[in-house]
């Protein structure tokens, strides 16, 4: 009883919105195509962090596509994705039932096809890797954050929004895709990539020694799936009873994902203070806040580069405004934008930006990122040479940890 009620209110909303906003047909012509687009129009109208919907009528560009006829899904799906560029967001965008379904696999921790994090830069449009996934097919064949994809299977990459391009990168285990990538002061190159499983364990954890022999634990942490906090936690618990007397944790290259995720990590390494702000289209500021005991106040660097982003970019920022960490490696990418996933009527998937994030000394990182306490450029080092003797990024926080451990001492 109480569904048909709601249907029955949501078709008289839905007429009246129709009747009252200068639409010429009825609600009861609206063909299952036409209320998809509508179900996108409405959570945009609700959602969209500016208000200003790009400094547009966003009521006339919900006429305009209703307007036209829309024969089948796909047409439908063409007719959204055209009404939502003209946000001019790219993490704004629609997923069909297949990239929602992939886009949940990915979040959960498992995933297949070539690895790569990908972006459209903002002041370009221009197709950008983040960052590859850590011994993904990508990865073994050296390409780089920052680096320009623009070719996949020979199709110019200019017109393609995110999730096209992933779906071009996607397919059957074994199969092979060829990509043509430029990289800054390089030619272009084309690349083949043979799609395989991507393993998303984010956690890589080992005890190693400081030059004064004080026993270090080195955490990398890949992405912010569903399990990265619960494996961060494990694994701080597993060097603690080591007998870990400091901690490096490398975020380098990782791409980000849950914002949740993010939080509850900064919330191991911190017993209070404020872990984020996150600031609506009506400038309200919510908080997130640590609380309770943190899971060890050992001494604290982490590392960051161009390919550390956006939730990533949270936890580097909390721990560093706190105090709790001091920060090596280069300024990172700048994503400050919070998305929010909604599923649709026919399963397919919205992600709608829905608010930016503060650092909690209210530092606006969107396309500027975060700037290390100490500054340390690095030439290009293979996936084996991570935190060796080839890494001076490592070796420089290992340094700023030996003095942490001198100044202690004395």
């Amino acid at each position: 009883m109480n569904k048909q009620v709601f249907r029955v209110v949501f078709s008289l909303f839905l007429a009246f919105t129709l009747v009252f906003g200068g639409l010429i047909a009825p609600a009861t012509a609206l063909t299952s195509e036409q209320k998809l687009v509508f179900e996108v129009w409405r959570i945009v109208n609700r959602s969209y962090l500016d208000d200003t919907f790009n400094n547009q009528d966003w009521r006339a560009v919900r006429q305009d596509v209703l307007r036209k006829p829309l024969s089948d899904d796909q047409a439908a799906y063409t007719a959204i994705k055209d009404m939502l560029k003209s946000l001019d967001d790219p993490f704004t965008r629609f997923l069909d039932p297949e990239q929602y379904r992939s886009l949940q696999v990915n979040t959960s921790g498992e995933l297949t096809g070539v690895g790569l994090q990908i972006a459209l830069n903002p002041q370009t449009g221009t197709l950008e890797v983040i960052t590859p996934i850590e011994g993904s097919p990508a990865d073994r064949a050296g390409i780089r954050p920052r680096d320009r994809i623009l070719k996949i299977e020979g199709m110019s990459t200019t017109n393609l929004t995110l999730d096209e391009a992933a779906a071009k990168m996607r397919g059957p285990i074994g199969s092979v895709v060829s990509l043509v990538v430029s990289r800054e002061g390089e030619p272009e190159k084309e690349i083949v990539l043979v799609r395989d499983r991507i393993e998303l364990n984010p956690v890589i954890a080992e005890l190693r020694l400081s030059p004064q022999k004080k026993p270090i634990g080195y955490l990398r942490l890949t992405q912010f799936n569903a399990n990265a906090a619960m494996e961060v936690a494990h694994a701080i618990g597993r060097l603690e009873k080591k007998g870990a007397q400091g901690y490096i944790l490398d975020l380098r290259n990782n791409p980000g994902g849950l914002l949740q995720a993010g939080i509850e990590v900064a919330r191991e390494w911190l017993d209070s203070g404020t872990v984020v702000y996150t600031v609506n289209r009506q400038g309200i500021q919510g908080s997130y806040e640590a609380f309770g005991q943190a899971l060890t106040d050992d001494p604290l660097v982490i590392l960051v580069n161009q390919g550390t982003a956006s939730a990533s970019e949270i936890l580097a920022g909390a721990l560093q405004d706190n105090g709790r960490a001091q920060l090596v490696g280069e300024t990172t990418f700048g994503k400050g934008l919070i998305q929010s996933l909604f599923e649709l009527s026919n399963g397919s998937g919205l992600a709608v930006t829905i608010a930016k994030y503060e650092t909690p000394n209210h530092r606006d990182i969107n396309k500027l990122g975060i700037t290390p306490d100490i500054v340390i450029p690095q030439p290009p080092i293979t996936r084996e040479q991570i935190g060796t003797e080839s890494d001076q990024q490592y070796q420089a926080a290992m340094e700023l940890l030996s003095k942490n451990f001198v100044v202690a001492g004395s």
